[in-house]
């Protein structure tokens, strides 16, 4: 028993310190502005070659991976860019930038808490320092001659599923393709991306942490605006779906699949 105990744990060991030097391979970076940074990580295709053009994907984290270490914000969504078949089938950029722990990626208020919504945006306001940050490193990277500027992507999860949204009305025509991931959105600002480019949203019904309305919301909204949107809902799961989203094996082949006429 002991013997067989010692060999679990070894194995356990051994896929820990495999996946912390798999992360290593995204590489630590820092976008500036002025007096204010923002910390990001950049995983590169395999076999980079800086006279190719690649796709372009920015993944945006929850609230529980905000921080300044850099590292937090890979805890979800690395591994599906390190995987050794998505990473051959697929070559591109993938970067995953992380919001400070003081802050949100975008500005938000909260409804009375018996709302199904909870949430208002306000949409006129100047883009608080973090969202202006992901802004810039937008168009930074699009500056890359790597980069394939009519194959740009943007998705992420619960906080950074809002933050998705936001940064859609805000680069109107930015980006090839988004997805959003038990999030939240403005749907006064819909029409303003609505026919610019496909769109996947993913939510739990059972979600207690950001009701699911939220997303029936924006589907319906994007729907009715014209919009080429895909709407996946998990029965009977929580705020957690972002666990099942990113092991949807339709997911990559959609989002790279997707590019501005």
């Amino acid at each position: 028993m002991i013997k067989k105990t010692i060999a679990i744990l070894s194995v356990f060991i051994t896929v820990i310190t495999a996946n912390a030097q798999d992360r290593n391979l995204y590489q630590r970076k820092f976008f500036i502005s002025g007096t204010d940074t923002l910390p990001y990580r950049i995983l590169y295709p395999l076999n980079y070659s800086a006279a190719k053009k690649y796709p372009l994907v920015f993944f945006l984290h929850g609230s529980a991976q905000r921080g300044k270490d850099n590292d937090k914000q890979l805890a979800w969504g690395a591994n599906l860019f390190l995987d050794s078949a998505n990473r051959k089938k697929f070559p591109a950029i993938a970067i995953f930038p992380q919001c400070p722990t003081t802050s949100l990626w975008g500005a938000i208020g909260f409804a009375h808490f018996g709302d199904s919504l909870r949430y208002f945006f306000p949409a006129s306001q100047t883009p608080i320092e973090p969202m202006q940050l992901l802004l810039g490193l937008c168009d930074e990277m699009a500056k890359n001659n790597s980069v394939d500027t009519n194959r740009v992507y943007v998705g992420g999860f619960s906080m950074g599923g809002f933050a998705t949204f936001e940064v859609l009305w805000r680069k109107p025509h930015f980006f090839a393709a988004a997805f959003a991931i038990c999030g939240a959105g403005n749907a006064d600002q819909a029409h303003l991306y609505a026919d610019k480019y496909p769109i996947w949203i993913f939510h739990g019904d059972a979600d207690r942490v950001v009701p699911v309305a939220n997303s029936r919301l924006m589907y319906k909204t994007l729907k009715a605006e014209g919009a080429e949107v895909k709407y996946t809902e998990y029965h009977g799961v929580g705020h957690d779906s972002y666990k099942k989203a990113l092991a949807e094996p339709g997911l990559l082949p959609w989002l790279f699949a997707q590019r501005k006429s």
